[in-house]
């Protein structure tokens, strides 16, 4: 970990940041912006709502980071070690009486099977769905220190899977996770579009049997080869998108018009980049950019969230936001773990 990671605490901003732009998208996740702004005035204006209520994707970003925290107790990260735990606090969350946010139905149907314990994970894993909740959830794998390569590619993958199995959805996970331990290790904004595309084409071909097992095979492609190749293909054709619009598209405009509307994993991840991108030293102005769009708005804001707070650290964020967001003490605790 780099000295600049601790000093901007980047673990807690990027956490906090995930749960302000959900919070601040939850109320305008079903409506156009037209809608949204005869409800809530000019975009750039938007606030926080009273009380601060987050939805399913902070819920299962914690879900996560608690599965995390407990494999890590017990050693080195691996597949064995980390599936279980995360399996177990995702069932856990799909039981919870506060999982009453509008969650997914991918979620909502892996976690029934991924409750028998006869059953593989792979088993339970929807193979067919690409949807955003995979990598909305994302970001602890890319906060956590001190893994290798292999392990956070093979963690961000493995928790995709156990809900969605598509490999567009395996691919983008892979590559937000990855974002945002570039931005929380200091990369420059300017040039991270160009480091996930080479990112993208380095893993192309790589399926990752070690942490996904034979879940592959579920799919009708020929080879582990074929299937994860179609994910990175999908992934790059959306970050050729998302570099043309941060250079030609005006921030006024609908992000969703230009990276997608969000509800599918690889146009989230870009949509969620794109309002990052285009206010990377105002990360508020960020937020209310994704949370007023015609998409997923609270998974676009709280990507968007998540990529600015990693950039910027804890301090992105004012108190009197931070101070009000739900569950702040479980992100908190969180975040000051990996920045410890």
């Amino acid at each position: 970990m780099t000295t600049t990671t601790v000093r901007k605490r980047a673990a807690t901003g990027s956490l906090l940041g995930l749960a302000l732009g959900d919070a601040l998208g939850f109320p305008t996740e079903f409506d156009d912006v037209p809608s949204i702004l005869a409800k809530c005035g000019p975009w750039a204006e938007m606030e926080l709502p009273t009380p601060a209520i987050v939805t399913d994707d902070t819920q299962m970003t914690l879900a996560l980071g608690k599965g995390l925290r407990t494999a890590m107790d017990l050693g080195v990260l691996g597949p064995e070690s980390m599936a279980e735990p995360v399996r177990a606090e995702f069932v856990a969350w799909s039981r919870s009486p506060e999982n009453n946010r509008a969650p997914g139905n991918t979620c909502l149907r892996a976690c029934d099977l991924l409750e028998r314990a006869d059953l593989p994970w792979q088993d339970a894993s929807q193979i067919g769905s690409k949807g955003c909740g995979a990598n909305m959830r994302v970001a602890p794998v890319g906060l956590v220190p001190g893994l290798s390569d292999e392990q956070r590619a093979g963690a961000a993958q493995l928790q995709s899977a156990l809900t969605h199995g598509h490999p567009t959805a395996l691919a983008a996970s892979d590559l937000t996770a990855h974002a945002v331990r570039l931005l929380a290790q200091g990369a420059e904004p300017t040039g991270l579009v160009g480091l996930l595309r080479s990112y993208a084409y380095e893993n192309r071909g790589r399926y990752h049997e070690r942490w996904l097992g034979d879940l592959w095979t579920r799919s009708q492609d020929p080879s582990p080869e074929h299937f994860v190749a179609r994910g990175w293909d999908e992934c790059l054709g959306v970050l050729d998108r998302l570099q043309e619009a941060v250079r030609t598209v005006s921030p006024e405009t609908d992000p969703c018009l230009a990276t997608g509307e969000g509800w599918i994993a690889e146009e989230a991840m870009a949509t969620g980049l794109l309002c990052f991108l285009w206010f990377v030293d105002e990360p508020l102005t960020a937020l209310r950019r994704a949370a007023c769009t015609a998409g997923d708005s609270d998974s676009i804001a709280c990507l968007a969230g998540a990529f600015a707070g990693a950039h910027l650290g804890a301090d992105a964020w004012p108190t009197k936001w931070a101070d009000r967001i739900e569950y702040r003490g479980d992100l908190l605790t969180l975040g000051a773990l990996w920045d410890a």
